[in-house]
């Protein structure tokens, strides 16, 4: 397959590009210089050059403090790109897989938000997420829809991601005890991505790794034990003292129902993706 992989640059783009030329597909990668998705212009050129089988949407503006504060960059790239991309990809007909998050569900259910629940965002970020999907099925029916959470991986920049470096340097960590979702880690999301590719079928799908899902402290407190740090400093925060611009749903964990109903199994737990995570680093 030739695949067209935007966001190539961050932590998401980085695996599935390295994955999918790993599984012998050619990659045409793209990061923000290379091509802004908010920018219809430049996608509709880019496509049509590379005459992609397989678009696959990695680009997102994902601070979401930044977001709440400036709206406007947060709907363009959130949701004026993918809408860009879904109608250029409709036009190629090439398959069309967009990844958005679980902060799209605001955190009051108890237990896992699969396919079935009722988006209601608490966050411009959120907001811009979730128009992204409408937009993007709009203009392409066939668009698939993975939503995903509390990714970490290899390069990542994010807080689940950096722990193990902070932790070997014996920095002081602060994590949140209410906060809980499902982590997923990126090799895992990446090979999902491509069995979605070959199913072809359209539809939203939640991707994350299987398991009773976790706070940010029990993360933490999993990666250092499997690093084998001792000593390492864990403050135990409450997320309301954070006070931060942005709200954020207090429970996103994430379960698929619909990955279940076309055949495919579930992902590994993420004790044993994040142990993996820990040997590779």
């Amino acid at each position: 397959m030739r695949v067209l992989v935007t966001g190539a640059a961050g932590m998401v783009g980085r695996e599935v590009s390295g994955f999918w030329r790993a599984s012998g597909d050619e990659v045409l990668a793209y990061d923000h210089g290379k091509l802004d998705i908010a920018n219809a212009e430049d996608v509709f050129r880019t496509l049509h050059e590379g005459k992609p089988d397989v678009v696959i949407n990695c680009a997102a503006w994902t601070d979401v403090d930044g977001c709440e504060r400036d709206s406007e960059r947060a709907f363009a790239a959130n949701a004026r790109g993918p809408e860009n991309l879904a109608k250029a990809s409709h036009e190629m007909n090439s398959v069309f897989i967009t990844i958005s998050t679980d902060y799209v569900f605001d955190g009051t259910k108890e237990g896992f938000y699969t396919e079935a629940d009722q988006p209601n965002p608490l966050s411009v970020y959120g907001l811009s997420k979730l128009e992204g999907e409408r937009r993007a099925q709009k203009e392409y029916p066939a668009t698939i829809i993975v939503r995903s959470g509390f990714i970490f991986g290899p390069g990542g920049s994010n807080f689940l991601s950096t722990i193990v470096e902070r932790a070997s340097k014996g920095e002081k960590i602060k994590a949140i005890s209410d906060a809980y979702g499902t982590p997923t880690y990126s090799r895992d999301l990446a090979v999902r991505l491509r069995e979605f590719a070959q199913l072809n079928l359209p539809g939203i799908f939640h991707v994350a790794n299987a398991g009773d899902g976790a706070s940010y402290e029990q993360f933490v407190r999993e990666a250092i034990r499997m690093s084998g740090y001792v000593g390492v400093d864990v403050e135990v925060v409450q997320m309301s003292s954070l006070k931060r611009p942005a709200a954020r749903p207090r429970n996103s964990r994430l379960r698929s129902l619909n990955s279940e109903a076309v055949g495919l199994s579930s992902l590994p737990n993420w004790r044993s993706s994040l142990n993996d995570f820990v040997r590779k680093r």
